[in-house]
């Protein structure tokens, strides 16, 4: 496994910034506001020839326990034992605050090693806290600039002697975790306080993500990665904790939209999208969208249903739902629908099934000879209306990609073809070959003329 380093420091010191320059990609969110970062992040980080895995930390801050700042500290104090060795980022521009001094005798007292880092030291306005710096007792600061880059190479100079000690033991550790099979990709969405990261602290067994009772603690789409034992074998899975994506009209600051911009590349990447509702209050306006954007995105979905233990008739609640499934989102009939107690545990088992079948379902693959023996008996059974007094012919039909599964059909007139009959054929292939609950995409393509001339120019 990689060394992990672990970015720590007083809050809007910079740390998701030197995150993101490290891992080569906007990862974290970044934002004037102190505190952005509430979860801890992990990447893989390259800087030159050196890889490690850098980790992104709630800002320092110190505040009772019970508190979402203390529930912060906790965070940071997981990465720091967890971690081989500390980046401590301070702001050269502010200097040295009575914050950082306690900070530095809590890594101190740590005895991880510890590398300084001065921080936003472009120009000269950042001297007076590069020399305070000095007085931490952690050592000689490096200025640097995570936002413009200064400073990288002397953090190589740095970083090289100590990750070499550690290079031997990677490349054994690595060789004996390669996995030839790539994690699964599932997505927990849903709006703000449905129990998102309840879930998956529950499913990975360890409290990985901040939860509380405040709606919209999370702000990064967080990646965790897990090995789920299924029944024929374990199947890795990398989940994405994703924030809560309110109604449009009230996402209204900068630090919100940059969250639910996040969601959504969360969503578009992801392979199995599992949409978490409240029991009180499920198929809501909200996320009835999130639903339909993830059926156009071309993902698998999964409803779950949170906070089961808060409803009396379950039975009924349940038969009402599936009703509300099947006519409020008819482009995907038959969808798994999982209820369940993040909180308690109860029923969050049957989710990773759910989730597999959907995966399964969403790279289905059916053979060329058995699509066209079933578009003879479905056109035999219902034939095209004719347009104009013209008939309309459906004559070969292919899959030509998977996840999700995608069809292709040669159909004379396929522009004048309803609507409504491209939907009868849809449901025809969900119903002959078992594809529950997946976007099936259907391509109308009008065949050549070969007896068409070719137009003088």
């Amino acid at each position: 496994m990689s060394v992990k380093i672990a970015l720590v420091g007083r809050p809007n010191v910079g740390k998701s910034t030197l995150f993101n320059r490290l891992v080569g990609k906007r990862l974290a969110l970044v934002d004037d506001t102190p505190g952005v970062t509430r979860d801890r992040r992990e990447g893989e980080a390259r800087l030159g020839d050196l890889s490690f895995t850098v980790v992104d930390t709630p800002g320092l801050e110190e505040a009772p326990e019970a508190a979402l700042e203390g529930r912060m500290r906790k965070q940071t104090d997981i990465a720091l034992a967890e971690a081989a060795a500390c980046l401590f980022l301070i702001d050269a521009r502010a200097g040295v605050t009575p914050l950082d001094k306690t900070f530095a005798s809590i890594l101190r007292a740590s005895g991880k090693p510890v590398i300084l880092l001065a921080n936003k030291a472009e120009g000269s306005a950042g001297d007076a806290g590069l020399y305070d710096a000095y007085g931490l007792g952690v050592g000689e600061p490096l200025a640097i600039s995570a936002e413009h880059g200064e400073g990288m190479a002397e953090l190589y100079n740095l970083l090289e002697p100590f990750l070499a000690e550690w290079q031997s033991e990677e490349d054994e550790e690595e060789a004996e975790w390669d996995d030839p099979l790539k994690p699964l990709r599932v997505a927990i969405v849903g709006r703000p306080n449905a129990g998102k990261s309840t879930l998956v602290n529950h499913l990975i067994g360890e409290n990985r993500l901040l939860t509380g009772p405040e709606a919209g603690i999370t702000r990064d789409s967080i990646s965790v990665e897990w090995k789920w034992q299924g029944k024929d074998r374990d199947w890795p899975v990398k989940l994405f904790d994703t924030a809560g994506m309110r109604k449009k009209a009230k996402v209204q600051s900068k630090l919100e939209k940059l969250s639910v911009a996040d969601s959504l590349r969360a969503i578009k990447f992801a392979e199995v999208v599992v949409l978490l509702m409240e029991a009180t209050s499920p198929f809501e306006k909200q996320d009835l969208q999130i639903a339909d954007l993830a059926l156009r995105e071309g993902r698998g979905l999964v409803l779950a249903v949170n906070k089961w233990d808060l409803i009396e008739d379950r039975d009924a609640a349940m038969r009402s739902m599936r009703e509300m499934a099947d006519r409020l989102l008819p482009q995907a009939v038959g969808i798994p629908i999982v209820a369940f107690s993040a909180l308690t545990g109860m029923g969050t088992n049957r989710l990773m099934p759910a989730v597999t079948r959907i995966y399964i379902d969403w790279n289905a693959r059916v053979k060329t000879p058995e699509l066209n023996d079933w578009l003879q008996e479905a056109t035999a059974r219902h034939a095209p209306p004719a347009v104009s007094g013209q008939r309309i012919k459906l004559r070969y039909i292919a899959q030509t990609k998977t996840r999700p599964p995608t069809f292709v059909a040669q159909c004379t007139r396929a522009e004048d073809l309803p609507a409504a009959y491209k939907r009868y054929l849809i449901n025809g292939i969900r119903d002959a070959f078992d594809i529950r609950a997946v976007p099936i995409r259907l391509i109308l393509k009008k065949p050549g003329n070969p007896f068409a001339k070719e137009k003088r120019k």
